[in-house]
């Protein structure tokens, strides 16, 4: 299920020439880029500094209101008795479902969450740090359908569910194999989460996002990743993030609320995220949005330290505009952006790490339409400050579609804000005055001694962009980016190899699965 969906289920809602020119072409271009999957690049430590819009008279509005939203309306904890008395004795105004807020009590239990912590993978190698400069990128979440290869567009199974976390895996500028990456239909509802789990330990070894579709898969997850980290480190460290959707507006349900609750118990960090369509879910205005947001996120992220002390927790938003004409969601639009860079702001205000954005768009196939909403997006999320990045590749269709060839040509995005990341350089070698000395005054600077040293490594070099001439494009067949792309995926998946994993280890995971299987009856809703 996408954001969308997972909310309305868990709440009430010429000829041989041509063609050997084209492959001795193709072949250099592989030469060129690489052809595979390159080294896989440590998570972004970002050099370069945020992008704000708010200044403090602004900052200061929204947290007022937020706080009058707290404290004057109210948010629901929707059939949940435990959450309900939880805030009652941490001196909450319980009225049924209603809990109002004392003005501070929200920061005042923050104060106990971590500005940072580190995201473990089972490969260490992997691990990720969330918070502070650190961005990670995870990829796209929850669509029911997939756009394949062969150019349909059809539901998900668990073999598409097994490619994307092989992708993943692949994909450089990735650093989590993500979580429902697509949703794999061919299983019942109710054991799909134990085969998805599987899916990102068996076939990735970077960290991986946990179920949250109900608390006892919740537990599973648990149970899974102590399997393969042992039980005193998951109690200890987080080794799985998961996505607590704020049933928008300002209600948080049984299902969020349930996952929630175990996840941090066990000390694993809940992304606590408003899932918002300005117009429909918050108000029409960024201010009015934001002030919504903060009160959802104050509530929502305090209440896990309700549960555990130091548990990790992230201020999260998904942010998109609709069309008034039609209802439909909006992206890479400005209002969204804007919404975001606030977002972040405050969430350093708070002190908790920040997500938002990816590669975000509403068109149904990976043209310019996608290309040009998902780099204003993307664009956007990088400049915030973001330190997770959930849909950083693979998103179409306004997330119903997790797209193959759109994760590729994402993921090469990705490459590229990765490089912009590193802000710029100012060592004697990149002052580079000896080049400078070395050429004089007209002449160029293509076989100085400089350029010979760094033109390897000297500008990010794309493996699907075509910056040829017109006459080497048309030898090459013609391809567009799309094709391009879908030849680089499947070149990808025929070379995939597995990361390795301890035979006893797979086994017990598997036990496990089996034993869950067999101790209930298939459910398909």
């Amino acid at each position: 299920m996408d954001e969308m969906t997972e909310q309305a289920a868990t709440s009430n809602e010429g000829g041989g020439r041509r063609t050997r020119e084209g492959r001795g072409a193709a072949a250099r271009r592989a030469s060129r880029t690489g052809g595979g999957p390159g080294p896989s690049l440590p998570y972004i430590q970002r050099k370069i500094p945020v992008y704000e819009v708010l200044d403090e008279e602004g900052l200061q509005i929204i947290e007022r209101n937020a706080d009058t939203v707290l404290e004057e309306i109210g948010i629901e904890f929707r059939d949940d008795a435990e959450a309900l008395e939880l805030w009652r004795q941490a001196g909450a105004d319980v009225k049924g479902e209603r809990v109002h807020f004392p003005r501070g009590l929200c920061r005042e239990l923050l104060k106990t969450a971590p500005k940072e912590f580190t995201w473990h993978a089972r490969n260490p190698e992997r691990s990720v740090r969330i918070g502070g400069n650190a961005t990670v990128f995870a990829p796209v979440y929850g669509p029911p359908f997939v756009r394949d290869l062969d150019g349909n567009r059809r539901y998900a199974t668990i073999e598409d569910f097994r490619n994307f976390v092989k992708l993943a895996y692949m994909a450089p500028s990735m650093h989590s194999s993500g979580g429902t990456v697509c949703e794999p239909v061919d299983i019942p509802v109710n054991k799909r989460h134990l085969d998805m789990i599987y899916s990102h330990i068996k076939y990735s070894d970077k960290p991986f996002m946990g179920s949250v579709t109900a608390p006892e898969r919740a537990e599973d997850t648990i149970a899974m990743a102590k399997l393969v980290f042992g039980n005193d480190f998951v109690e200890n460290n987080c080794v799985t993030l998961n996505l607590i959707n704020a049933n928008s507006p300002m209600v948080f349900d049984e299902t969020m609320l349930g996952a929630l609750k175990v996840y941090a118990r066990h000390n694993q960090a809940s992304v606590v995220s408003p899932f918002i369509l300005s117009g429909a879910m918050s108000p029409v205005t960024i201010v009015g949005t934001l002030t919504q947001i903060l009160a959802e996120v104050l509530a929502g992220a305090s209440f896990t330290q309700l549960i555990r002390k130091g548990a990790p927790v992230l201020f999260g938003t998904f942010a998109a505009s609709i069309s008034m004409q039609s209802g439909a969601p909006t992206f890479g639009t400005p209002e969204p952006s804007l919404v975001s860079y606030g977002a972040a702001h405050l969430a350093r205000r708070l002190g908790l790490p920040f997500r938002t954005g990816g590669s975000l768009c509403g068109s149904k196939v990976p043209d310019a339409q996608a290309a040009h909403e998902s780099a204003s997006t993307l664009n956007m999320t990088l400049l915030a400050g973001t330190n997770f990045v959930l849909h950083a590749a693979g998103w179409l269709e306004g997330g119903l579609i997790s797209s193959y060839e759109k994760f590729m040509i994402d993921q090469d995005q990705l490459g590229m804000m990765q490089k912009m990341a590193q802000g710029i350089d100012f060592s004697e070698e990149a002052q580079a005055m000896d080049a400078i000395r070395e050429v004089g005054p007209g002449s160029h600077y293509l076989g100085c001694s400089h350029t010979q040293a760094n033109f390897q490594t000297a500008f990010y070099r794309s493996p699907l962009a075509d910056n040829n001439s017109f006459e080497q494009w048309e030898v090459e067949g013609e391809k567009r980016i799309e094709q391009r792309a879908n030849a680089l995926c499947r070149s990808w998946l025929e070379s995939y190899e597995a990361p390795a994993l301890d035979p006893a280890l797979d086994q017990a995971l598997l036990d496990f699965i089996q034993q869950r299987k067999d101790s209930m009856p298939d459910a398909f809703t």
